[in-house]
């Protein structure tokens, strides 16, 4: 017998199996062709727990520790990565809701978000600004009343529309920095809030995405989910947390690619024999294959580290090089298929584009860089001096 907690993910990563074979293979071809959210397969991933997987048992999570729950998004990612996305996104925000939300604010949400009768998403990019989340512009105004009246926009913001409640990052004050910062959840349905229109966006074009605008819209203090001062650096957490999933995912993605490369290679035959007889689509697999098992153990250990001092560095290094590796996969495999893999029934180009869009989204790979960079910096800081020849450095 296994612990509590590993048969607990035993049955949801196998729940998380089933919903991929089930609902999301058989239908994400019509759910682009229809270009709107599933809501009735949100539904069902809630229905298997897919939906609470951070979240205490007694709000209707799982309670799993963000380790062990983050390997979902690799079975998602297996039928499609900007699902797997979403779906991470939402457990995201349920985390936070019920993790630091005011007791008002979890008792009206926190049951909706976990049994997937309500879903969240997380708003902190704006129009101007990309991932330089200082240069923000949405300015949140405390009324003498305890409430808040928010006014400004946000980009890229995904389940636009569809989600029924928005944590978003906003400023206090016209002061540069952070210590301004704070994060308050906005409904969909308060007075002011507006969409732009969905981006027309290729191969995942049933996440809608789209910029979302806040004029003079009042919450109340209750929705407040980090205080003012701890917005940004709640902010990064989820984004650490995003990273790492998108990474899980990747590793979906990868194995997806693989399998369609190995099924047809293993069956055409060119040359007297079958495709993956020859060495060199062997050795171009046996790439792959290396690369996926390299993504899953660097994920893994990411996300064992997230909440602590090595979580930021950690989640870097898997959203630099796993997408990279889940690009490198889908093209590789595309190859691999020769004319065929430009097919839209097999698959890979709609995998291709997804890659690219998971290397992009929550910090771009480049980001990813300057988060390791930084990293390398402060490093060679506490290295013993070397000697450096004369005209090499410092006089």
């Amino acid at each position: 017998m296994g612990t509590k907690t590993g048969t607990k993910i035993d049955q949801i990563l196998e729940a998380a199996k089933q919903h991929c074979d089930d609902v999301i293979k058989p239908n994400v071809d019509d759910w682009n062709a229809a270009g709107k959210w599933p809501r009735a397969a949100s539904a069902m991933a809630a229905a298997q727990g897919l939906l609470g997987l951070y979240a205490p048992e007694e709000w209707g999570g799982q309670g799993l520790p963000l380790g062990e729950g983050i390997r979902v998004y690799e079975e998602l990612g297996k039928g499609d990565g900007a699902y797997a996305f979403a779906l991470s996104m939402h457990n995201i925000c349920t985390y936070a809701t019920c993790g630091f939300g005011t007791e008002a604010f979890k008792e009206k949400w926190a049951r909706d978000l976990t049994s997937g009768r309500k879903l969240a998403n997380f708003a902190l990019t704006e129009p101007q600004s990309g991932s330089d989340a200082m240069n923000m512009y949405t300015r949140a105004k405390i009324n003498g009343d305890g409430t808040w009246t928010i006014n400004g926009a946000k980009a890229w913001v995904s389940l636009a529309g569809e989600a029924d409640v928005y944590l978003t990052v906003v400023k206090t004050s016209d002061t540069p920095g952070h210590g301004d910062m704070a994060m308050i959840a906005i409904p969909k349905d308060a007075e002011g809030v507006s969409f732009g229109p969905m981006y027309d966006t290729a191969s995942y074009e049933f996440l809608p995405l789209a910029e979302m605008y806040f004029k003079d819209v009042v919450v109340s203090e209750d929705n407040i989910i980090l205080p003012i001062g701890q917005g940004l650096q709640g902010s990064l957490m989820a984004i650490d947390i995003a990273r790492v999933s998108i990474a899980s995912g990747c590793c979906g993605l990868i194995e997806s690619a693989l399998d369609i490369a190995l099924a047809y290679s293993s069956r055409r035959k060119m040359f007297g024999g079958k495709n993956l007889d020859l060495e060199g689509i062997q050795w171009m697999l046996g790439d792959v294959a290396t690369d996926l098992e390299v993504s899953r153990l660097l994920y893994r250990k990411a996300a064992n580290a997230l909440g602590t001092p090595d979580g930021p560095l950690m989640a870097a290094h898997a959203k630099r090089f796993v997408p990279d590796a889940a690009m490198r996969a889908a093209n590789t495999c595309t190859q691999v298929l020769g004319g065929s893999g430009l097919l839209k029934e097999y698959g890979l180009d709609r995998l291709s584009r997804l890659s690219q869009m998971l290397r992009i989204v929550d910090g771009t790979t480049e980001i990813s860089r300057v988060v390791i960079g930084r990293a390398l910096q402060k490093r060679a800081a506490q290295l013993p001096e070397l000697r450096i020849p004369k005209g090499y450095g410092e006089d």
